[in-house]
């Protein structure tokens, strides 16, 4: 059984986290009702006999004594680790996985990547190390950041930078939220423009993240629970709701937290096959390999259905197919995208839950008649089935797509970064930073622009008739 490690850098990064940790406990809580250190577990906890040396000795198997995430908290600022160490999930995290200072990075990628990333570099090594070396099988690193702020953005994408360098053979999966076009941080498209670059270059594979699609889901959301319709009331066990030390938080009152949980979701259920049995189980590494057709393309829209299973909202269960159906539209992404109407270079399928392997076949062949596939993949489609469905539901679907329509999300990012660029608008506060020069700029939007380009082919191929490749004749 393969570990799992994740790497939570920024604020944004450390916010998601701290949901994502929090439902992990929950949802093995749940199924683990014996308290024994399984292979499910092992995937993102190791189990520690705190009762031996200072360190404590980790436990292959039998009861568990101390689970603690295989995780290193990362942030320039340190509020938010600071929350998490005092709050109830601080048993599972110890000092030898932080690394904070109290400056912040200004919203400034230069000073994220450059000064810190040279400042810590020794340090974030050590960390990573320490806590690979505690893996049996270390398959992938999960970075989550932001893309707007200078921590998220310029230290993230360091880190990333370092888990090339000195662990190459094990997959880097990132979590990027992108910023809204009403994001507070002025500067957010220097840095989006700057980090997309290394995302472009270090990444295998990159799921982008919008705030205003985990905004409008969480609206819906809200709609739903306050319209007044019989069963719409949020479950006392809610996922979506943060249920830290007991107290239950309305769901209109922290709308971060009901947003950060769904990502932390997208999360459990992108692993759900790495922790669980199930009858079609998908590995990690089949992801990219089955969705990444060419190595700068390995941008992955996430679709998570129903929604209201992630809300826990008490209507009654849709239809099965209807599932598979909500996949493929535009108000279950998280990004503002819709996939239906432009091109498919391949589909991932993750169902949880009691669904059976002609449920899944059934709404293949229902679906791809509508959806454009690129023509050299018409059957590209990867598929999982995960006998353990999320906590008190039935089932779940997790669609990964490596489609074109995030193309607009990079050529909405590359206008708003003229716009700065053209006035060269705070452009001082980047190259007063040791090592940064205007060359980064012109350079990161070229990646950009490049990227977009690469979408552009794909796009004009749509529709184009489909010819049978040409086959060797072979003569008997």
């Amino acid at each position: 059984m393969a570990q799992s490690v994740v790497v939570q850098v920024g604020q944004c990064g450390n916010q998601i986290g701290r949901c994502f940790w929090d439902l992990a406990l929950r949802e093995h809580a749940a199924i683990n009702k014996k308290g024994i250190y399984d292979d499910s577990l092992k995937n993102f906890f190791r189990n520690v006999d705190t009762r031996r040396n200072g360190d404590g000795v980790d436990i292959s198997k039998g009861k568990i004594r101390s689970l603690k995430a295989r995780a290193v908290l990362i942030d320039m600022e340190e509020g938010v680790v600071n929350e998490i160490l005092q709050g109830p999930l601080k048993d599972i995290f110890d000092s030898k996985q932080l690394i904070t200072n109290v400056s912040g990075s200004g919203n400034n990628w230069s000073v994220g990547y450059k000064v810190f990333g040279s400042q810590y570099r020794d340090q974030i090594v050590e960390k990573l190390r320490q806590t690979a070396e505690h893996c049996d099988c270390l398959q992938c690193f999960f970075i989550i950041h932001s893309m707007g702020g200078g921590t998220g953005s310029g230290l993230g994408t360091f880190i990333l930078n370092v888990l090339e360098d000195e662990f190459p053979e094990v997959y880097r999966f990132v979590t990027s939220v992108f910023p809204s076009g009403e994001d507070d941080v002025i500067t957010s498209p220097y840095n989006s423009v700057l980090a997309m670059k290394e995302l472009n270059e270090h990444a295998d594979c990159v799921l982008p993240i919008e705030n205003e699609s985990l905004f409008d889901i969480v609206s819906r959301i809200n709609q739903m629970v306050t319209s007044g319709k019989p069963g719409t009331t949020v479950k006392p066990e809610s996922l979506i709701t943060l249920n830290e030390g007991g107290i239950k938080k309305k769901l209109q009152e922290k709308p971060f937290d009901t947003m950060n949980n769904i990502v932390g979701n997208l999360l459990l259920n992108l692993t759900s096959s790495a922790r669980f049995e199930g009858s079609l189980n998908m590995d990690l590494n089949e992801i990219t390999m089955n969705l990444v057709p060419f190595p700068q393309l390995h941008y992955l829209v996430s679709s998570l259905t129903p929604l209201y299973t992630l809300a826990d909202v008490n209507v009654p269960p849709r239809r099965l197919d209807q599932m598979f159906s909500d996949a493929f539209s535009k108000d279950h992404q998280l990004i503002q995208a819709d996939p239906k109407h432009s091109l498919y270079l391949a589909c991932a399928l993750l169902v949880r839950g009691n669904v059976q392997i002609s449920d899944l076949r059934r709404n293949i062949e229902r679906l791809k008649s509508a959806l454009h596939f690129v023509s050299w993949n018409q059957e590209g489609w990867k598929t999982s089935l995960c006998s353990v469905p999320p906590v008190g539901h039935s089932h779940s679907l997790l669609a990964l797509a490596n489609n074109t329509c995030i193309k607009p999300t990079f050529i909405e990012l590359k206008k708003r970064f003229t716009r700065l660029y053209k006035k060269k608008a705070h452009l001082h506060h980047y190259l007063q930073v040791d090592g940064m020069e205007e060359s980064c700029f012109t350079e990161a939007v070229s990646s950009l622009s490049s990227l977009i380009e690469s979408y552009n082919e794909l796009d004009v191929t749509k529709g184009l008739p489909i010819h049978d490749p040409l086959r060797l004749n072979i003569v008997i």
